[in-house]
């Protein structure tokens, strides 16, 4: 019971501080000019979008830093190696998003950094987690749970978490196409991964990862309030690429990086069909589908966005519940 009441005061006061935080951010936003670039192959109704705020990330990533800073403070969670490596890929990687949109808006189009400049950053993040991943004590293995597979594979597990933050970053960062999708999968995912983490009770800080997820699920809800459909501010990838490489921290931390693809297949599947749109033009110079994301396709049919970012959370949901049976229950 003593982790429930902490779980509900993370998410209540990381909910009201993403409100709070919205409110201020904003119209600061605004002032600055910090409007969202558009693509010039979106529809139409995309249109009315261009100028809306950008780098609204900071609306839930401020509220969890402070709680998570205010439960240790006032002795309510322990910091430890566990959620110092959390926390600071969390934060790495919403610098290199807030960069991103730093340059997008001084340039005024939509090219931020490189992706050879983004993927170093990345590759240097991934050699930082991997090397305290190690001096903490934890091995290098490959776990699946539901069979009871260990394998140690050494500094090749260096490259497993090179993947699974580069992909999970950039997958979260493809979805945020439609208003309240990225923010609506990303809260059903941390909600997840905060009761599947506090049944990891052989990991030293199990309880302060369930916690950061809740506090996290508690400022997406708050910043939903401002992303939904009207959006009035978007997460930019100063948001976008943090919850990605959260999600996937979280996933290697608790040895669930297999989970993760359960947790998160409409991210998957919204990757997946880029890839697969890329290969198959380059060899018949024709469309698989009719844009990619695979969001896209279904505005092309003729789909309101509010909802398909329900039939995509409806998707989120159930998946999410079978990867709580495999997480907690086998």
């Amino acid at each position: 019971m003593i982790i429930l009441t902490k779980a509900v005061l993370v998410m209540m006061i990381s909910l009201l501080l993403s409100i709070v935080t919205g409110i201020v951010l904003i119209p600061i936003l605004k002032r600055l000019k910090a409007g969202q670039r558009l693509s010039e192959y979106l529809e139409e109704r995309h249109k009315s979008k261009q100028g809306t705020p950008t780098m609204g990330g900071l609306i839930f990533i401020i509220p969890v830093i402070v709680v998570m800073l205010f439960m240790c403070l006032f002795g309510k969670i322990k910091f430890n190696t566990t959620i110092f490596i959390v926390i600071f890929t969390f934060l790495s990687y919403s610098l290199i998003g807030f960069i991103d949109d730093f340059l997008i808006i001084k340039r005024n189009n939509n090219k931020g950094l490189t992706e050879s400049s983004k993927f170093i950053l990345q590759v240097v993040i991934a050699i930082i987690f991997f090397y305290l991943f190690m001096k903490s004590g934890n091995e290098p293995l490959l776990w699946i749970h539901t069979l009871g597979i260990k394998l140690d594979i050494g500094f090749l597990y260096g490259l497993i978490i090179l993947l699974v933050l580069v992909s999970s970053s950039n997958a979260v960062n493809i979805t945020d196409g439609l208003d309240g999708l990225a923010g609506s999968l990303s809260l059903i995912a941390f909600f997840t991964f905060g009761i599947i983490s506090y049944n990891t009770g052989w990991l030293e800080g199990y309880e302060e990862v369930s916690l950061f997820c809740f506090s996290i699920s508690g400022s997406l809800i708050g910043f939903l309030l401002f992303n939904l459909n009207p959006a009035k501010v978007f997460m930019g990838d100063t948001g976008s690429l943090a919850l990605g490489a959260a999600m996937g921290a979280i996933a290697i931390l608790t040895r669930h990086e297999i989970l993760l693809i359960l947790i998160g297949i409409v991210f998957v599947i919204e990757t997946l069909t880029c890839i697969i749109q890329r290969v198959y033009y380059k060899f018949t110079k024709k469309r698989l589908f009719l844009m990619t994301p695979i969001h896209h396709s279904f505005e092309k049919k003729g789909y309101s966005e509010i909802d398909i970012v329900k039939l995509f959370c409806l998707v989120g949901i159930l998946s999410s519940m079978v990867a709580i049976i495999f997480g907690v229950v086998l």
